[in-house]
């Protein structure tokens, strides 16, 4: 029996689909150590207050919480440190255009490894919500769990 590899989790932003309204999507590869690699693959990571910037041609990932690897010994990585995305010069290009509009901000909503082992972070551009925007959208998602109560019962 073929096994594959174990599947590492995905670490999604549960809260930046609530607090911001999604423009646009897209996909970066990052820059990483061992530990960190080794830290993701356990799934020790936040991206609770990550964001990421655009300095110059190139785009940074920073307050991504990657907890240090306990087995790494000296070679210890910091926590909070600025990861470098790998994204296309044309691409960070049109974002950085983007970014530079009023309220437009690059938020990841989530860091997967693919098919091939490699780590992918995906960017959403996104436009902050309004607080009755918010409670917009938490009196929907009650009206549809409602309904959906309703129609099970039936």
């Amino acid at each position: 029996m073929n096994v594959g590899p174990p599947q590492a989790p995905r670490i999604r932003n549960k809260k930046a689909a609530f607090k911001f309204e999604i423009l646009e999507r897209l996909e970066a590869g990052i820059a990483l150590t061992g530990s960190e690699v080794k830290s993701l693959r356990a799934g020790q990571a936040s991206l609770d207050e990550a964001y990421a910037v655009i300095r110059g041609d190139q785009a940074y990932l920073r307050d991504c919480n990657i907890s240090p690897y306990p087995q790494a010994g000296y070679a210890q990585h910091a926590a909070t440190r600025e990861r470098k995305l790998l994204l296309h010069r044309r691409e960070i290009r049109r974002l950085h255009k983007r970014v530079a509009e009023r309220g437009l901000t690059l938020v990841p909503m989530e860091m997967y490894f693919n098919e091939r082992g490699i780590l992918k972070v995906r960017l959403a551009l996104c436009r902050g919500k309004k607080l009755h925007d918010k409670r917009a959208d938490i009196k929907k998602r009650d009206q549809e769990r409602d309904i959906r109560r309703t129609l099970r019962r039936k």
